[in-house]
C-alpha cells in the first residue's frame, strides 16, 4: 500500500482527524517520494534565458535546468500583470473566477490554492517569497495564506519588517543598486533562498511541496553591484516591433505610447534590471545545487508570472495588451527519471494547469472545479501534443491605481499560430504569428482571414460561456467585424452553477430548492 493510499483509508476508518495527522506516525512504508519545487520568477520574459534565446544575457543555471530536462517554448500566462497571473498559478482558476482581476484584489472567500489543497491531503506545502494575493499593498501582510507552512512564510512585509528604517527606504530606492555596501545579505531574493535551503535541509526525507517566489529584477531591481556592472556597456537586442507605430492598433495602446509614436527608440539599456535578473539566476542556482544534494528525485518547475516591453510596441512596462513580449512566458521542467533531458517542446502550455499538474503529480484527482487540467503527461511526453488554445485575459492593473489605463477589459485566445484579442472598449486585433511574429500587422478585418479569425471567435466566447466569465455578454460577440452575430438578451440562455469539491456543498436548483442535477443546464 502507498502512502496516498494509506491517509485515504485511515481517514476513513476513522483512525485520524486528518490526513495530516495519520500519515505523521501510523505510516511506515517505502512508497516513493513525491517532491516538487516551483520556483517562480518575476518580470522574466521567454527571451531573458538565454537557453531560449542568445541575447548575451547570463543565465547558466537556468541554462543548466534547461538542459536538465523540458524547456517549453510556448508558454503562456493568464493575465500579463503580477497578481492576476499568481492567481491563476496557485488557484487553477482564471482571474475572472478567482476575484483577482488586478492588483490589489483579494482571492475570492470560496476560492482555494493548490496548497491548501494538497495540505488537506497529507503533503507539507511552503511557500517562501512573494505572494501579492491578499488584496493589500504590494508588500502583502506579513501572514501566511491558508494551507502553507506558517513557519517558512516569508512575503515581503516579512523582508521589510526585518530591516531597519534607513535600509527600508534604501531596499525601494532604485540608487542603491549602486551602493558596494549594498550585498547580498541585504537582497530579498538572497533571505528567500537561505530559507530555501533550510526548508530542503530539515524535510528532504518527506512529500513536500516548495514554491520559491523572488519579486527581483521587479523594480526597483536591486542586486549586488558585481552583477550591474556585468551591464554597464550592454544593450538589449530590439525586436522590430519597437518602431512600431501603432497604425490600426487599439486606442488605448497608442494612449499608453503618449509621446513616443514619433521619437526615435533609444538602445534598450538598464543595468540594474539585467544584473538583478543575473543575481537572481545565482540564486536559482543554490537552489538546484541544494536539490541535487538533498532531493534529487523532486520535480523542479520554473516560469516566470509576466514579461515586460522594454520598448516593443512603443511600450513600457506591462498592461492592457496580448503581445508576447508580456505575455508568453519561460516555462522549464526537470523530473528526472520521467522527464527526457535536453528537449525543447513546442506545444502551447498555459498557467492555467500548473495547479492541476501539480494535483496529479502527488496522486490526487484534479478537481472538478479547476478551469486547468494537468500538464503531467505532457512533460513525461514533450514532444506530444498540447493545448489546442491558450486563453489569456485584462481586467485592470490595479485597483489602487488609476493610471495604466484604468478599466480596460480584453479577452484572448491563441492556437499557436493565430491569436484573436477582443478589447471590448475600442478595436481589436488578429495576428498572424507564423508570418508576422513581430506582431506587427493587425488581421482584424482581412478577407482572407476571416474563417480563422470567425473560429477563434467562437471558441472564446464558449471559453468565457464555460467559465462563467461575469463580463460575458452579447456585446463580445456583436463587434464591427462580425455584425452578423446573433444578439440576444439571455446570452446563451443557461445556468452555470459550480460542482462541488468537497470543501462547500452541492449547489442548489433555484427553481426547485434541491440539489442542483447539472452545473450547467438550460435556464427555465
Amino acid at each position: 500500500m502507498d502512502r496516498r493510499s494509506f491517509i485515504k483509508l485511515a481517514g476513513a476508518a476513522g483512525l485520524a482527524t486528518s490526513a495530516e495527522q495519520a500519515d505523521s506516525s501510523a505510516y511506515k512504508g517505502k512508497a516513493e517520494l513525491r517532491q516538487a519545487i516551483v520556483i517562480l520568477g518575476e518580470s522574466v520574459r521567454y527571451d531573458m534565458l538565454n537557453c531560449n534565446v542568445k541575447t548575451g544575457l547570463h543565465t547558466p543555471n537556468l541554462d543548466r535546468l534547461a538542459a536538465q530536462g523540458a524547456r517549453f517554448d510556448r508558454a503562456y500566462n493568464c493575465q500579463p500583470v503580477c497578481s492576476p497571473a499568481r492567481s491563476s498559478i496557485w488557484t487553477g482558476l482564471y482571474p475572472h473566477t478567482n476575484g483577482v482581476w488586478g492588483n490589489s484584489m483579494p482571492l475570492g472567500d470560496t476560492t482555494h490554492t493548490v496548497g491548501q489543497r494538497l495540505t488537506d491531503q497529507g503533503i507539507h506545502c511552503a511557500f517562501i517569497g512573494k505572494w501579492h494575493l491578499s488584496g493589500v499593498d504590494y508588500f502583502d501582510t506579513g501572514r501566511p495564506a491558508s494551507g502553507w507552512d506558517k513557519n517558512y512564510w516569508y512575503d515581503m512585509r516579512d523582508y521589510l519588517e526585518e530591516l531597519s528604517p534607513s535600509d527600508r527606504l534604501r531596499s525601494r530606492n532604485p540608487a542603491t543598486g549602486d551602493d558596494p555596501a549594498w550585498t547580498a545579505e541585504h537582497c530579498y531574493g538572497h533571505r528567500c533562498t537561505q530559507r530555501a535551503l533550510g526548508f530542503l535541509d530539515k524535510h528532504q526525507n518527506e512529500d513536500f511541496l516548495l514554491v520559491v517566489a523572488y519579486d527581483e529584477p521587479h523594480g526597483p531591481s536591486l542586486c549586488p553591484i558585481e552583477y550591474s556592472k556585468m551591464y554597464e556597456d550592454y544593450i538589449f537586442p530590439s525586436n522590430a516591433n519597437v518602431n512600431d507605430v501603432l497604425l490600426h492598433k487599439p486606442e488605448e495602446q497608442r494612449v499608453w505610447a503618449d509621446g513616443r509614436l514619433t521619437t526615435s527608440q533609444p538602445p534598450i539599456r538598464d543595468k540594474h534590471f539585467f544584473g538583478s535578473h543575473t543575481f537572481i539566476d545565482h540564486e536559482i542556482g543554490r537552489v538546484l545545487d541544494k536539490a541535487e544534494q538533498r532531493t534529487p528525485g523532486a520535480m523542479l518547475m520554473y516560469t516566470s508570472d509576466h514579461g515586460v516591453f522594454l520598448e516593443s510596441h512603443r511600450l513600457t512596462d506591462k498592461g492592457p495588451a496580448m503581445y508576447d513580449e508580456i505575455t508568453r512566458v519561460p516555462f522549464l521542467v526537470k523530473w528526472t527519471g520521467h522527464t527526457p533531458p535536453n528537449v525543447a517542446s513546442s506545444s502551447l502550455v498555459s498557467h492555467i494547469d500548473i495547479s492541476g499538474t501539480l494535483m496529479e503529480f502527488f496522486g490526487f484527482e484534479v478537481p472538478k472545479t479547476l478551469e486547468g487540467g494537468s500538464m503531467l503527461p505532457l512533460i513525461k511526453n514533450p514532444t506530444a501534443a498540447g493545448r489546442s488554445e491558450v486563453f489569456i485575459e485584462w481586467g485592470r492593473y490595479e485597483a489602487d491605481h488609476d493610471g495604466f489605463g484604468a478599466f480596460q477589459p480584453i479577452r484572448c485566445v491563441f492556437d499557436g499560430r493565430y491569436k484573436l484579442s477582443i478589447h471590448l472598449m475600442t478595436s481589436d486585433e488578429l495576428y498572424d504569428l507564423e508570418s508576422d511574429p513581430s506582431e506587427l500587422e493587425n488581421l482584424i478585418d482581412s478577407e482572407n482571414d476571416l474563417v480563422s479569425r470567425n473560429d477563434l471567435h467562437d471558441r472564446l466566447l464558449n471559453w468565457m460561456n464555460v467559465s462563467r466569465d461575469p463580463f460575458r455578454g452579447y456585446y463580445w460577440g456583436r463587434r464591427p467585424w462580425r455584425s452578423d452575430f446573433p444578439v440576444s438578451w439571455q446570452n446563451s440562455g443557461m445556468t452555470r452553477q459550480r460542482e462541488a469539491d468537497g470543501y462547500l456543498p452541492r449547489e442548489l436548483d433555484y427553481d426547485t430548492g434541491m440539489p442542483m442535477e447539472a452545473s450547467t443546464r438550460p435556464k427555465s
